[in-house]
């Protein structure tokens, strides 16, 4: 009975085995059948763009009926597979045939969703539902990728497949392009007229409201378009276009010019339009305030008509908000905040209307969502004022001190030791033990005042004498006071950066000046003695000028470090060494002036004559000349040392070339004693450093004080006028006005070259001892 039963259930499953293979078998053949027929559809319709709905439709109902017989077949094989394990391997192989099958259907269906999101798309555009036709191509755009990744597809038809997905989608990209020009319309001036505020009034721009109407059955239009834009992934470059239109041509014309003022005008159901006027201002800079006036009304405008759409997770006016916010701000401050900062420290309390704006200015932006960001830089750089007012201030100080430098020197003013500087009243020191010591130190002045040295300093001690000085450098000093007085009402961070500022103006006079007015100092005497008297001026000043603000300045200022006495030693050789070098120019143009004469020899030639008496004369008015520009420029005692030291020159020069000569005779004593008394007489009267001429008179009785061989000078006048006896008085046998000019070599040398060769001669050499 058990063997029956096992023949029948053995026989019962070869046929239904055999039935299964035969199944898979016209399957196979059905699924063959109809994967040709869709990819000819297919390429008829996306390569050779053949009409074939009906067709289509046809092949598409018969892959589910084929699908569906193949899910039957494969639950029947499952079971087969799992009853008769005895006959695992030809259950496998049905299985994989089967699988195969499967999979052939599997890319027709793909083939068939496709196609459909491709029509649904089509149906989609027509209506102007742009949201749903970009949804069906992305889906289309799905299915194609799924395609693509599996193995064994024709490249053919997924390459035409791949071409009408990238036609549709510019196509729609075109469409929602249309739609978007529609919403929002510009009308710009070119781009090659934009050099002034007036190119700038034929900008408008055209809001449709249109687009934010909604019926019961459709989004609106706006939200439709910036949708499929976001799909599409194209919103973010749309969005990017407009944000730079908007800064160039209305965001930053509107911060720029303080005239520009925008105005709007409705067309009722139509438009918003935002255009420009111009109005008389003579404000060069627009105060914050009006900007952000001006900047809101816009974005508050583009807000309610263009911006305020979600799109995604966020507004469009976020997205915006993130393009242009940097850039804006950026012009905000460097167009507007940077010229309102304060000049001087008593304006800074008013700049709490600026920050009080700024920040209503980011609150209402931040209600709208052009903001997002808690602390922005804008409103960081409205709050640190007193940052921006210092670099300010110490930038203003630098260029206004450049100017002075570089302006005329020749414009001088006088001063004298009764000519102070006005230094602003400064606050008083705080009580202390500072304020202790100085109050016990007036009580011992009052008690022991009685002791007090009879001899008392004159006033005038450590004062500057009276001489000219450049008007700018005193404007200079006058700048570095004022500023120093800032610093000492401002915070601590800004007293430090102006006391700073206030040592680079003179480090920078220090550079600047040499090198600007270089050729004018070389070749201008006067100008040289003034560069004199600036740098003394200068250095003057700034022995004490750091110990008059020391103890209203803050630390680590008010501990010693407010000081500029490391500047005069600089200030003084410079000033220096600039009046030294136009002596020394000086000096060698005299030296010059004197080796035309022919060294003073042979006198009774009238030619030799009048070339000695003509170098002479042209000494006498180099220094005349040098008199008159130095006049009342030079302080009095510098005035007769520089003009005594020039005369020296001369008549040492003179006096070297007289006592070279081996023969003078009668005749050239003569000349030469005639040339030295034309120096002795108009010598003295080229010291005239005083434009009153009866108070010259004393400094020309003075010239033996400034001019050291001017008592030399006068002894060799004497010689050659007098007799050999004469010269041996004064001699003196070493002890007389002779012997204390000259030496014995040079008194021989001239009694040889005055005297012929007789015994008295010879008598009188041998006393010259």
């Amino acid at each position: 009975m058990a063997s029956f039963v096992t023949e029948v259930l053995a026989n019962s499953g070869k046929l239904e085995k055999e039935d299964l293979s035969s199944k898979i078998g016209k399957l196979s053949r059905k699924v063959e059948e109809i994967k040709s027929e869709i990819c000819d559809m297919i390429s008829k319709k996306y390569d050779e763009f053949l009409p074939s709905m009906q067709s289509a439709e046809e092949l598409m109902s018969q892959v589910e009926a084929v699908s569906s017989d193949m899910d039957v077949l494969k639950s029947c094989i499952e079971n087969e597979v799992y009853w008769y394990k005895c006959t695992v391997y030809t259950g496998l192989k049905l299985k994989q045939q089967l699988e195969k099958n499967t999979t052939v259907i599997s890319v027709l269906k793909q083939l068939q969703e496709f196609d459909t999101a491709i029509e649904d798309y089509h149906r989609a555009l027509l209506e102007k539902k742009y949201t749903t036709a970009a949804n069906h191509l992305e889906k289309a755009q799905g299915s194609l990728k799924v395609l693509k990744a599996r193995k064994g597809c024709e490249l053919q038809i997924l390459k035409a497949m791949g071409t009408e997905l990238t036609v549709q989608k510019q196509n729609l990209i075109y469409h929602l392009g249309e739609e978007w020009q529609k919403l929002a319309v510009w009308k710009l001036p070119p781009s090659k007229e934009l050099t002034g505020v007036e190119s700038f009034l034929k900008t408008e721009l055209h809001l449709c409201n249109a687009g934010l109407k909604e019926d019961s059955s459709t989004e609106p239009l706006l939200a439709n378009v910036l949708q499929a834009l976001a799909i599409l992934g194209e919103l973010n470059t749309k969005i990017k276009l407009f944000s730079q239109v908007l800064l160039k041509y209305v965001l930053k014309p509107l911060i720029t010019y303080p005239s520009l003022n925008m105005e709007m005008s409705e067309q009722p159901g139509q438009s918003t339009v935002l255009s420009f006027h111009c109005t008389d201002t003579k404000v060069e800079h627009p105060s914050p305030s009006e900007v952000y006036i001006k900047v809101h009304t816009v974005l508050k405008k583009l807000h309610t008509c263009l911006l305020n759409v979600p799109v995604g997770d966020k507004k469009l006016s976020v997205m915006l908000g993130d393009m242009i916010w940097e850039e804006m701000s950026d012009c905000i401050i460097r167009e507007c905040l940077l010229y309102s900062i304060p000049a001087n420290s008593n304006q800074l309390e008013q700049y709490e209307e600026v920050i009080k704006d700024t920040e209503e200015f980011e609150k209402t932006l931040k209600e709208m969502q052009f903001l997002t960001r808690d602390s922005s830089d804008l409103l960081k750089y409205a709050r640190n004022v007193n940052s921006h007012f210092a670099s300010k201030k110490c930038q203003d100080v630098i260029v206004a001190a450049r100017n002075l430098m570089t302006s005329e020197i020749h414009n001088t003013v006088k001063i004298s030791p009764e000519s102070k500087v006005s230094i602003p009243k400064l606050p008083n020191v705080g009580s202390g033990d500072k304020v202790k010591r100085e109050k016990s130190a007036k009580n011992i002045h009052s008690e022991n005042s009685n002791l007090e040295n009879e001899n008392q300093l004159s006033p005038h001690t450590f004062r500057l004498p009276i001489c000219r000085i450049s008007e700018s450098v005193q404007k200079l000093m006058d700048l570095a006071l004022q500023t120093l007085s800032e610093a000492v009402s401002s915070t601590s961070q800004c007293a430090i950066q102006l006391f700073y500022t206030v040592r680079n103006i003179f480090q920078l006079f220090y550079d600047v000046v040499p090198t600007y007015h270089k050729e004018n100092l070389q070749k201008l005497p006067q100008l040289a003695a003034i560069h004199h008297n600036n740098c003394m001026f200068i250095a003057h000043h700034l022995l004490t000028l750091g110990h008059q603000f020391r103890y209203h300045l803050p630390q680590p200022l008010c501990q010693g470090a407010a000081t500029f006495i490391d500047l005069v030693p600089g200030f003084r050789r410079l000033g220096t060494e600039c009046f030294l070098a136009q002596m020394r120019a000086q000096k060698a143009e005299m030296l010059e002036r004197l080796s035309t004469a022919r060294n003073f020899s042979n006198l009774d030639d009238a030619e030799n004559y009048s070339a000695a008496s003509k170098a002479v004369r042209q000494v006498i008015h180099q220094l005349k000349r040098l008199g008159k520009v130095w006049q009342d420029v030079l302080p009095v005692n510098i005035y007769c040392k520089s003009m005594g030291t020039l005369l020296n020159t001369a008549i040492s020069e003179i006096i070297n070339k007289i006592t070279m000569l081996e023969d003078i005779s009668t005749e050239d004593g003569d000349h030469l004693y005639t040339l030295c008394r034309t120096v002795i007489e108009e010598g003295p009267l080229v010291f005239t450093p005083l434009p009153e001429e009866n108070k010259n008179r004393k400094y020309q009785e003075e010239v033996p004080v400034y001019i050291q061989k001017w008592m030399t000078f006068k002894e060799l006048m004497i010689v050659l006028q007098a007799s050999l006896q004469e010269i041996v008085d004064r001699w003196a046998d070493g002890k007389g006005p002779l012997a204390a000019e000259f030496s014995s070599s040079e008194v021989k040398s001239l009694i040889r070259a005055l005297f012929q060769n007789t015994d008295r001669r010879a008598a009188a050499l041998a006393r010259i001892k």
